[in-house]
């Protein structure tokens, strides 16, 4: 499973998401159990990040040094 997805839609969510960015998910397997992604937002404030529809996300797959970069700059 991916640790990134891309947004594909943020009708209900437009201050928080930005269509075609990559954003980091995080595991929770009760939210996707009821079709949600734990999803770290423009609001990095909130480690735990947010949760967001799956339907609105892609999952990618990121080159190790990417995901390094962009681990690195959302600490």
């Amino acid at each position: 499973m991916s640790n990134f997805v891309i947004c594909i839609s943020n009708e209900s969510n437009p201050a928080s998401l930005i269509v075609g960015k990559a954003y980091r998910k995080l595991p929770d397997a009760d939210a996707e159990s009821k079709g949600l992604s734990r999803i770290v937002d423009e609001d990095t404030s909130e480690l735990d990040g947010y949760l967001y529809p799956s339907s609105i996300f892609v999952p990618i797959d990121l080159p190790e040094v990417a995901e390094k970069a962009f681990m690195a700059s959302r600490g």
